[in-house]
């Protein structure tokens, strides 16, 4: 009579774990990367509001005018999606 049993099966879990541990590791490396990498920083572009050569410009809900007083602008509408500033009117020359 032989005694010998049947080889176990190979968990399952084991091989589920390997791939919660290899994504673990991926992410973490992942988030180190760009935590530790170097910006690029290029010169920040100038503003039409920051730019003294532009007297008027909007953001498609309210207009600004650059004024001897200061800076003087409209009132948005209440349901107005503001957009990119654009310079409407340059100073000449």
């Amino acid at each position: 009579m032989s005694t010998a049993s049947p080889p176990s099966p190979a968990p399952r879990s084991s091989s589920g774990a390997l791939a919660a541990w290899g994504t673990a590791f991926l992410v973490i490396a992942t988030v180190l990367i760009g935590a530790l990498a170097p910006a690029r920083h290029g010169t920040p572009a100038r503003s039409a509001a920051d730019d003294p050569a532009c007297l008027e410009w909007s953001d498609g809900c309210k207009v600004c005018q650059r004024l001897a007083e200061g800076p003087a602008c409209s009132l948005p509408g209440i349901a107005c999606q503001p957009g990119a500033l654009q310079c409407l009117h340059r100073r000449d020359g």
